[in-house]
């Protein structure tokens, strides 16, 4: 499937803490525009990709938009690390002739939704029922103490994870589209900002959103018939460790491996492009320590290296490695992480607000914690 598909069209809606419209009525808007990019018909719509999380079901798209017959469709599970994965998948159906025209999608209301994991007595999973009536609540205070392994193993401090949070809000203060836009933030303002989960600030957590994105793949000969320039999709792979069970691997003889790792041995192996050639990547960051297990799973550093890598600006544009160019999860949007996917396509198409110069291939990251999915995109 090398560079068999590209990516012809992309669409979002605005993204703010509430908004009015519903999450179907949200998820039209970014599929409609995403088609109007691609210079595609709805009625050519043949195949659909959406996440197990999202509520707006395939029936519902399909009649809303006017699709023709739908010849494939498929949810990918487990939130942030299913994004890339719908493009994968969508990827292998149309190199396979099992549609021509697919839509991936993902439309969420956390902003103004309600409140989640406030209860110890409910355990979602066998693994959680040993650690929920202990507390730990939200992916907030899981990701708080796989930080704090992290800084007592490697040495890192507060100071890295600031370089991350800073790197990418001012991203999104070039970006009119972030919700952060408007909102610079300093070192200062990070270091004195309230605990959410120690030893994660407010600043180390992304947003919470209403809105919605889509994007269109084609077959390679069908892309360069339509509106927008085409971004190939070069190489794709998922990752699901053997010891993961939790956000953190709490049973893992390695919790600090992330599944990044795993992801990273199939992504690579069917790709002509490897760390060493990326000038850009669109890095998963729910929240900031993520950053660093993805650098160091996907091949930037070795173990362990992350957080001196992240020193002297080599995240922010410029640097050895501009990430999350949009502002990321962390100051853009979060909406599971599918806006790292649109900013992905806008760097290599030359459209984004931070280009990165001479932009020819772009890492797209799901999310750590979770069994997650890599994509590199390619001019």
């Amino acid at each position: 499937m090398k560079d068999a598909t590209a990516i012809v069209g992309i669409g979002e809606t605005a993204f703010a803490k509430r908004l009015e419209a519903s999450e179907k009525e949200l998820a039209l808007e970014a599929i409609l525009n995403a088609l109007d990019d691609a210079g595609i018909d709805a009625s050519e719509v043949d195949g659909l990709a959406s996440y197990t999380m999202e509520s707006t079901d395939e029936v519902e798209i399909a009649k809303n938009i006017g699709a023709g017959d739908i010849s494939f469709f498929t949810q990918v599970g487990y939130g942030g690390g299913a994004g890339p994965a719908l493009i994968g998948q969508l990827a292998m159906a149309i190199a396979t002739g099992q549609c021509k025209v697919g839509v991936a999608w993902r439309s969420r209301k956390r902003g103004s939704g309600g409140r989640p994991w406030t209860s110890t007595a409910e355990a979602p999973t066998v693994a959680s029922s040993w650690t929920r009536p202990f507390g730990l609540l939200r992916p907030a205070d899981e990701i708080a103490m796989l930080t704090r392994r992290y800084m007592y193993e490697y040495g890192a401090t507060r100071e890295h994870l600031a370089n991350i949070a800073l790197a990418v809000r001012k991203m999104a203060n070039a970006n009119p589209r972030a919700m952060m836009h408007e909102r610079k933030l300093v070192r200062e303002e990070y270091m004195a900002s309230r605990w959410v989960s120690e030893p994660l600030c407010l600043f180390d957590c992304c947003l919470e959103t209403d809105g919605a994105l889509a994007c269109v793949i084609v077959g390679r000969s069908h892309a360069s018939d339509c509106r927008s320039h085409p971004v190939y999709i070069h190489s794709f792979g998922q990752g699901l460790p053997q010891q993961s069970h939790t956000m953190v691997n709490y049973f893992s003889d390695d919790p600090l491996t992330g599944p990044s790792a795993a992801c990273a041995k199939s992504l690579y192996r069917s790709s002509d492009i490897g760390p060493s050639d990326l000038s850009v990547a669109q890095i998963y960051d729910a929240f900031t320590p993520l950053v660093l297990l993805s650098l160091e799973g996907y091949g930037f550093c070795g173990k362990g290296e992350a957080a001196a890598f992240t020193e002297d600006g080599a995240l922010e544009l410029g640097g050895r490695l501009p990430i999350n160019t949009s502002g990321g999860g962390l100051s853009e949007a979060y909406v599971h992480g599918f806006n790292l996917i649109n900013e992905g396509v806008r760097q290599l198409r030359g459209a984004s607000v931070n280009q990165v110069t001479n932009a020819e291939s772009c890492l797209v990251t799901g999310g750590e914690g979770v069994p997650t999915s890599a994509v590199i995109l390619r001019n």
